[in-house]
């Protein structure tokens, strides 16, 4: 049966789930959702995912929202021996923490900042700047001495990061002035399966989304 992925080329959850199957060399069954014209409103989507956000993936009669919950399900299905998601106990924490880490402070402190500017005209608050940099130094720790932000390895907590922090340049927040954040940036640009089409091309369609919202 076909794995079915409701999605928005643009959002960086998508990409992560993108990037994910591409590292798996996993086969999605894309299925644009329109969000302009609230297509994740319909009672149709919303019985598959009650928040009715993206991304949302089928699966043999599995509905499955939330990215981070749709990778690690992923890995532990189709690729257990890929080493994405380590089976070993302190391995796997790790890669938990940086994921948790990507959606309660990085992330959500990216989105309470730009989001607002681009999808409701508000002004750029300079303390949620200040929190996404604070965001971005914890990251740059985290990546002292390491290839990868859990190691050695790539991993999925790689790809739901960089999803994140490469959406950073549709905006003014400059992550690249931190090191060990710019140097993993590109290590996963280059070893990421995939990246420029399961990443790039949604996020250089994020910019002309962002350019576009603020003529």
């Amino acid at each position: 049966m076909p794995i079915d992925l409701y999605y928005v080329p643009g959002s960086p959850p998508c990409r992560a789930v993108l990037l994910t199957a591409r590292a798996l060399n996993l086969n999605l069954n894309l299925k644009l959702v329109d969000l302009h014209h609230g297509e994740h409103l319909k009672p149709e989507y919303v019985k598959l995912n009650p928040q009715h956000t993206v991304p949302t993936l089928v699966d043999d009669g599995l509905a499955l929202s939330e990215s981070r919950a749709i990778i690690t399900y992923l890995v532990n299905k189709y690729g257990k021996a890929s080493g994405l998601y380590p089976e070993e106990a302190r391995a796997r924490a790790l890669v938990d923490q940086r994921l948790y880490f990507d959606i309660g402070t990085l992330y959500q402190r990216f989105s309470e900042y730009f989001y607002p500017q681009v999808f409701a005209g508000a002004p750029a608050d300079k303390e949620k700047a200040a929190k996404v940099e604070d965001a971005l130094k914890i990251l740059d720790v985290f990546l002292e001495g390491q290839k990868y932000v859990a190691g050695a390895g790539l991993t999925v907590a790689d790809l739901s990061l960089i999803a994140s922090v490469s959406t950073f340049e549709a905006s003014d927040i400059d992550f690249k002035k931190f090191a060990n954040v710019k140097r993993w940036y590109e290590t996963v640009k280059t070893t990421a399966p995939g990246y420029q089409e399961a990443n790039e091309k949604g996020l250089d369609a994020f910019k002309a989304l962002v350019s576009s919202m603020k003529k």
